[in-house]
């Protein structure tokens, strides 16, 4: 039976992770936890897990590091990265990889990881030999390239959020947010179909946010600018802006009225 470590210091994406390969892949036994780099190397080395899906940052000792760590101990299980990164930076590795997943993974996108470890475990069995110290060696070299140039490019930039729907927590990738809103102590985060809610004050959320894909339009209100559909105005003379996916017709202040003047 195949068996796997989660390390994250995030024990929501940790959960998350788990309800998911639970669908995904039934047979698969979940046998160790950890929230920090040097709980993951302690337990890997005594429970010998098939696979370890690692966080790139984590407290103490990143995934990178305690990968290294593994392949120099020749004792590496399969391992999957879990990065915030861009898509357009993992792009360049994709074809290296054992496999990464760029959070929050989608259902989809974490089917064809295990497809692909399926596959990787099922060719060691067939050979007898260990899986994973080559392909492992061509990640972390890939995975150490591409980390420097996006913390270098983009210091905190946000790629997910977690975000409270009624009794659940939900990781949405920042592509999907339409707009927020806030409201009073929390600020509301508009998907095409859904309204969640998240603990982050406007600015906060605004300083991790790329400026060249959403605008401030309202002292309240950032919205995606892929999301704008136009402008038009009220019988009072205020300009609202119209959305592609939304019905919601958004107010924007004069003091952001320059950035539709080209529409």
């Amino acid at each position: 039976m195949p068996t796997a470590l989660i390390a994250d210091d995030e024990i929501t994406l940790v959960n998350f992770l788990k309800a998911e390969l639970a669908v995904l892949w039934p047979e698969l036994k979940i046998i160790a936890e950890a929230y920090n780099g040097a709980d993951a190397l302690r337990l890997i080395n005594e429970l010998s897990p098939s696979i370890a899906f690692l966080d790139i940052r984590m407290p103490g000792m990143s995934g990178l590091e305690l990968a290294s760590q593994l392949q120099a101990a020749k004792v590496a299980p399969l391992v999957v990265f879990v990065t915030a990164y861009h898509q357009y930076a993992v792009d360049a590795f994709e074809r290296e990889a054992v496999d990464y997943l760029l959070k929050p993974p989608t259902r989809e996108r974490l089917g064809r990881c295990v497809e692909k470890l399926k596959r990787q475990l099922a060719a060691a069995d067939a050979d007898g030999t260990a899986p994973a110290a080559e392909v492992l060696a061509r990640l972390m070299s890939a995975m150490t390239s591409m980390t420097a140039t996006n913390q270098a490019a983009t210091p905190g930039r946000l790629d997910w959020i977690r975000a409270a729907h009624g009794n659940d927590i939900r990781l949405i990738s920042i592509d999907e947010v339409i707009y927020f809103e806030a409201n009073d102590k929390y600020v509301s985060v508009f998907t095409a179909t859904h309204e969640s809610l998240i603990r982050m004050p406007l600015r906060e959320l605004l300083d991790g946010l790329d400026a060249s894909r959403f605008w401030q339009i309202h002292r309240g209100t950032i919205v995606a600018v892929k999301h704008i559909a136009g402008t038009t105005r009220d019988f009072r003379g205020r300009t609202l802006l119209k959305l592609k996916e939304r019905p919601d017709e958004l107010l924007v202040s004069r003091a952001y009225l320059h950035l539709f003047k080209q529409m």
